[in-house]
């Protein structure tokens, strides 16, 4: 008999599951990406008006897998789905708690919030097992989108745009390069929820798996071995982002290929988004997640924006 999953303890209600409260690691002070750190180094982000470094959004996601283990059994492992909207950064210290509303009878997605201790909400979104029979959080965002007008940062990156498959995979101890520079087995030692099923082959599949919120890291982890074509150097952040198990899950030290793909760009008075879609596929070729992640660039964060703003499109209002 294989051991529990987690043993995180739940508080349940007529209408939903409760999480205990957490305050989770934050892990990329050291981070470094277009030769410079990141929203995560403190000194970076207070520059860009936030107390701190921020508190990387998947990180969150591991306070909701007792949840959809709990909702769903070993389907969620199978086939979960978090998708989700940031809605205000957290810090180290600060206390979250996951909630995950109790789907209607016969559907198998339901909403999903986490919050603060002063009640400010850090993401909402969806969870869901299975076939989609309905447009998770961020597909209907997706739709609602206003298609990116006088792109300066992102003027050469086009929807459609497709990279190059590429092989990756995550040992125990690798440490996972400039954007992650953690391994497996440093994030187990911190990480908000712990699992046997994580660390040892005492789970249904006999190995252990990866985490929902390293999934993330391992999807992104050679990302700019192939990066889009956009201007830098300047500070990006994660706005929204959907991880999909198709046929989970995935495991520690195995190989597989990922895809990215543009789907969609989108801005606003300080930023610009591209919305990327990966795919990961295993040996035989058959995808086994998806993520979709929303990347937001601040404006103010690359020199010259406002110089090429005016090279590009003349002195017209932006």
């Amino acid at each position: 008999m294989t051991a529990q999953a987690f043993n995180t303890e739940i508080t349940e209600t007529d209408g939903a599951l409760i999480g205990p409260w957490r305050r989770p690691r934050q892990m990329l002070q050291a981070q470094t990406y277009d030769a410079h750190a990141s929203i995560h180094h403190d000194a970076t982000a207070q520059k860009l008006g936030f107390k701190g470094g921020t508190i990387e959004g998947p990180t969150h996601f591991s306070q909701f897998a007792p949840l959809g283990a709990r909702l769903w059994g070993q389907a969620w492992f199978a086939s979960g789905c978090l998708s989700a909207h940031y809605r205000s950064v957290c810090y180290e210290g600060e206390e979250v708690q996951a909630i995950l509303s109790k789907p209607l009878p016969g559907t198998s997605q339901c909403q999903i919030q986490m919050v603060k201790r002063d009640g400010t909400e850090v993401l909402r979104g969806t969870a869901s097992v299975g076939e989609p029979h309905a447009a998770t959080a961020l597909e209907a965002r997706l739709g609602q989108l206003k298609p990116l007008t006088d792109p300066v940062i992102l003027h050469d990156v086009k929807v459609a745009q497709t990279s190059q498959r590429q092989t990756v995979r995550m040992a125990l101890d690798q440490t996972m390069g400039e954007l992650y520079p953690f391994s497996l087995q440093q994030k187990l030692a911190v990480v908000t929820e712990t699992s046997p099923y994580y660390s040892s082959g005492d789970n249904p599949w006999s190995k252990p798996i990866i985490p929902m919120e390293m999934l993330s890291v391992l999807l992104q982890y050679r990302s700019k071995d192939d990066p889009l074509p956009a201007k830098g150097p300047a500070v990006g952040l994660f706005a929204d982002q959907e991880i999909r198990l198709v046929k989970g899950p995935l495991f520690v030290d195995e190989a597989y290929e990922v895809e990215r793909e543009v789907v969609a760009l989108s801005g606003s008075r300080r930023t610009e988004s591209a919305w990327v879609k990966t795919r990961v596929f295993d040996k035989a070729n058959i995808v086994v997640a998806t993520m979709l992640l929303n990347m937001v660039t601040l404006k103010d964060s690359y020199a010259p924006y406002e110089e090429e703003y005016r090279r590009l499109y003349g002195d017209t209002a932006r």
